[in-house]
């Protein structure tokens, strides 16, 4: 079996891990918007949802990029100069406590001002809370990322996806059963991450995940740093191109739009899954293969992987694309159906950013931080543009728009960069084919016109389009010898009997099993 191989089961098997405690997560933290949502009225679930996209800034801010570097900068110092790592670890959490603290105490001081660009009074106390929630997210998202540099996803799941969104979760509800005002909310998001982290601390320690170095590594934390800047302005970037549609809406038209434009959202950027999943596996296993030279090796894991995200995230966005209103009236209810068109919209951008794999990861692993950051700040700028010119016409339709384009456009850069430096891209043969077969298809009953705002038929017509699909990419032999190989892995650690699948993957593909 090739490397290739090798690396792809490896994903494949971690990845299945990611992807379960990613929806776990996904659902409490989907449960908890609703309940908000439902609870109070579409303001105040405006006021929640920029109070949490401004501490997203914050967030960026505090962590300083070290969330994308410190895998790559750990597998990597791992395999080069392993006596480091301990200094690596002690000198990234303690620039990490001290910015948090920092921007924690910025937040505060500047809350009454942050507030007065949205005209949202409501929007000072909020913010003054959920700011002492900065330093306590941010080392716990900086420790899961140092973890990661060891290749476990242990931390990343059990704490980030499952502790804090299920500790949030319960908050909640115990505030709504005793009928504590609004405000608590916040209280409840800060109490949430002080216990992820406590929880997360003590596990570290027990099990002895990695061990700390002796003494602060000035000379370390500046290599660090400087590798991270790019990232961290790449995330502030990706913020704006994120939530410039929520904060410029607050601006134009207020919190209760805000409100019904987080109806549709959330639901939208549920399609990352997969490509997020495997994302948490991939750098420190594309690190390897790169710090060894195998390109050819790289590249091959790139396009088959990409095609795997994009059949896993087919049926979900069929589901968004195709039937909105049912889609959206089944997680927020009937007063957020006019959100319907701007789902669409975003399901749209969202799937062209999985469609296109892992780019800006594979352009972490070969050093190219830097061009991510102009590609980013490119896409925000024009993120900006659109939402200014499209939300005062369009509103929330326009909101969407500009979003989608922005993805497009980062996207498509680097993607041709990743092409330019190294010749990776994910369009292999059986890969487009695949493509060709999905959006036929999603064009031909789109223009039968079906439509349905029952989740219930949704759902069934839902079954039906996925079985038609995943026929054709079949007889159409879409599957490579790394499909199958793949497929074995999951069987083996799923320890259950895939023979007719494996079967009719066999006797489809340019061999039989």
């Amino acid at each position: 079996m090739g490397e290739a191989s090798q690396a792809l089961q490896k994903i494949a098997r971690g990845t299945g891990v990611v992807f379960a405690g990613t929806v776990i997560s996904m659902f409490f933290g989907f449960l908890s918007r609703a309940v908000i949502a439902r609870y109070f009225s579409t303001g105040e679930y405006g006021v929640f949802n920029l109070a949490l996209t401004v501490l997203s800034i914050a967030l960026v801010l505090a962590t300083l990029g070290f969330q994308n570097a410190l895998p790559r900068e750990v597998a990597f110092y791992r395999e080069r100069e392993p006596l480091r790592v301990g200094d690596l670890v002690l000198t990234a959490l303690l620039i990490t406590a001290l910015n948090g603290i920092l921007w924690a105490a910025v937040l505060i001081l500047g809350a009454d001002k942050i507030a007065g660009l949205f005209n949202e009074a409501r929007l000072i106390y909020a913010l003054r809370i959920v700011a002492f929630a900065i330093p306590f997210s941010a080392l716990t998202r900086v420790t899961i990322s140092i973890s990661r540099g060891f290749g476990r996803v242990r931390e990343q799941v059990y704490f980030q996806n499952i502790v804090y969104p299920t500790a949030f979760l319960l908050l909640v509800a115990l505030g709504i059963l005793l009928k504590l005002p609004f405000d608590f909310i916040f209280g409840a998001y800060v109490a949430a991450w002080v216990l992820t982290l406590t929880a997360l601390t003590f596990d570290v320690w027990k099990r002895r995940v990695f061990r700390f170095g002796i003494s602060l590594n000035l000379k370390l934390g500046k290599e660090l740093v400087r590798f991270s800047i790019p990232l961290m302005m790449t995330g502030i970037a990706g913020f704006v191109m994120t939530w410039t549609d929520t904060l410029m809406l607050g601006y134009y038209l207020g919190s209760e739009v805000v409100g019904l434009y987080n109806g549709a959202a959330p639901i939208a950027r549920l399609l990352p899954l997969f490509l997020n999943s495997a994302g948490l596996i991939f750098p420190p296993l594309a690190t390897v293969l790169y710090a060894h030279g195998k390109i050819e090796e790289l590249g091959r894991v790139y396009q088959v992987l990409t095609k795997w995200i994009f059949l896993a995230t087919f049926p979900l966005f069929t589901l968004m694309f195709l039937f909105p209103e049912a889609t959206i009236g089944f997680f927020f209810g009937s007063k957020y159906l006019p959100a319907a068109p701007a789902l669409r919209i975003l399901a749209v951008g969202f799937m062209f950013h999985t469609l296109l794999g892992l780019n800006g990861m594979s352009l972490i692993v070969i050093r190219e931080s830097s061009f991510i950051m102009y590609s980013t700040l490119v896409s925000a700028g024009i993120n900006v543009v659109l939402n200014a010119v499209l939300i005062p016409v369009y509103g929330i339709e326009g909101a969407a728009a500009a979003t989608a384009v922005s993805y497009f456009v980062t996207n498509a850069l680097n993607s041709l960069r990743l092409y330019q430096k190294v010749e990776i891209h994910p369009f292999g043969r059986s890969y487009v084919k695949t493509l060709v077969v999905g959006i036929s298809l999603l064009v031909l009953v789109l223009v039968e016109g079906i439509k349905t705002p029952s989740i219930v038929y949704a759902f069934v017509a839902l079954v039906i389009i996925t079985g038609v699909f995943f026929v054709l990419v079949l007889l159409s032999r879409s599957i490579d010898r790394e499909d199958v190989e793949l497929l074995l892995a999951v069987e083996k650690k799923m320890g259950i009997n895939l023979g007719l699948i494996k079967k009719v993957l066999g006797c489809s593909s340019r061999f039989c099993l």
